[in-house]
């Protein structure tokens, strides 16, 4: 490739080295030039230099001084986190929740706007504002969203489906058309998958050769992981599992319930929380039981409900794991769990199903996973260009 140093040329040792200083700058945080020249081996006059390049192209620079016993005090560097930035976007029937991604992988504040009918380029640019704002940032320093939203996205069309949550966004062309307007790259994922993205690397799903998570909110959603990738499938629709009509073994639970989503969507949680005492609407009833916790009865009723959701998870999947997530999983927490799996246990053995490891944002936590390494490679591209 044109511009690219050649293996073993003064260029590309110089490259070698830069990228490895900024790398102990990701890991450590802040370095002096020795201690740089300690981590990767290299002399001090070779440190020196990669941090004298390396500043000198604005991609780190001095935050202060680090003691150096007996001498003087050496100056201390950081990646220059301001330089790439990226922001994380969860969008639901109500409100865009935004958050400021940087290299260093630090927690940003989560500003939250109410969804309103403007169109995507409006909402996004909204949802970037505020995040920046929120963070203290220049929005200008943006390169990269990955948004998510209730809905999937068809990789070889570029179309928006099951975006009944989203008015006013166009279904075609989608994340072109957000490209074109915002000048930065758009990713576009379904929340769920992003869900087990974070599961993955922070939650239920760690440690694990592959997990489902059925996520359960207003809406019903899985994600399947394949020893950390997340299934899409062809059209980008894999997961919609609310649609699956309920057996008619489990008829009598609900005998108005069409489906899934009727049996255990958020509606019926509602429904059915306040049949057992708990306060009327779905997000009132779900702080009830956060703050408070569930009467054995309504945990009772609602794991007899989820086993039906679980089963065609274990007969077609046979994962390792079942994650109850969302909303719901994240409220009744283990012990709704627990009863699931004992729900199960005399026709499936004994399936391991767990709650939510990551209850708060999990969509966001997501979209920061896929955003970080791309922030970080686009830091590395620069220290490319300066090597040649």
């Amino acid at each position: 490739m044109a511009g690219t140093p050649v293996r073993g040329t003064p260029a590309w040792l110089r490259e070698t080295n830069d990228r490895t200083a900024l790398a102990l700058l990701l890991e450590h945080g802040v370095l002096t030039r020795t201690r740089i020249g300690e981590l990767s081996g290299l002399s001090k006059p070779t440190a020196a230099q990669m941090v004298s390049r390396l500043e000198t192209a604005g991609l780190i620079h001095v935050v202060g001084e680090v003691s150096a016993g007996r001498g003087p005090n050496a100056a201390g560097y950081a990646v220059r986190t301001d330089r790439m930035l990226g922001v994380a976007v969860d969008i639901d029937a109500a409100h865009l929740r935004s958050t400021v991604v940087d290299a260093s992988g630090a927690e940003h504040p989560i500003a939250v706007v109410p969804l309103e009918t403007r169109g995507p380029e409006e909402d996004l640019r909204l949802a970037i504002d505020a995040a920046c704002d929120a963070a203290g940032v220049d929005s200008e320093r943006v390169r990269a969203v990955s948004i998510g939203v209730q809905g999937a996205l068809d990789p070889r069309t570029d179309e928006l489906t099951y975006i009944e949550t989203l008015p006013g966004w166009t279904k075609r062309g989608i994340r072109a058309r957000l490209e074109d307007a915002l000048g930065v790259a758009a990713h576009i994922d379904n929340d769920v998958n992003l869900a087990a993205i974070s599961e993955r690397t922070d939650g239920a799903g760690q440690d694990t050769g592959g997990f489902a998570l059925l996520w359960m909110g207003d809406g019903l959603g899985l994600a399947v992981d394949q020893a950390g990738a997340v299934h899409r499938g062809a059209s980008g629709g894999a997961g919609e599992i609310g649609y699956l009509p309920i057996p008619r073994a489990a008829a009598e639970l609900d005998p108005d319930a069409q489906d899934l989503q009727d049996l255990i969507g958020g509606p019926t949680v509602a429904r059915i929380a306040a049949a057992h005492g708990l306060p009327d609407g779905y997000e009132a009833a779900l702080a009830a039981v956060t703050a408070d916790g569930a009467p054995d009865p309504l945990l009772a009723e609602l794991a007899t409900r989820v086993a039906v959701g679980v089963v065609p998870v274990l007969a077609l999947l046979d994962p390792e794991r079942v994650v109850l997530g969302g909303p719901t999983g994240a409220a009744f927490g283990p012990r709704l769990a627990d009863l699931v799996a004992d729900q199960l246990r005399e026709r499936w053995g004994s399936p391991t199903v767990v709650a939510t490891g990551v209850p708060a944002h999990p969509v966001l936590r997501g979209a920061r996973v896929h955003l970080l390494s791309e922030v970080r490679d686009a830091l590395f591209a620069e220290v490319s260009r300066i090597a040649v």
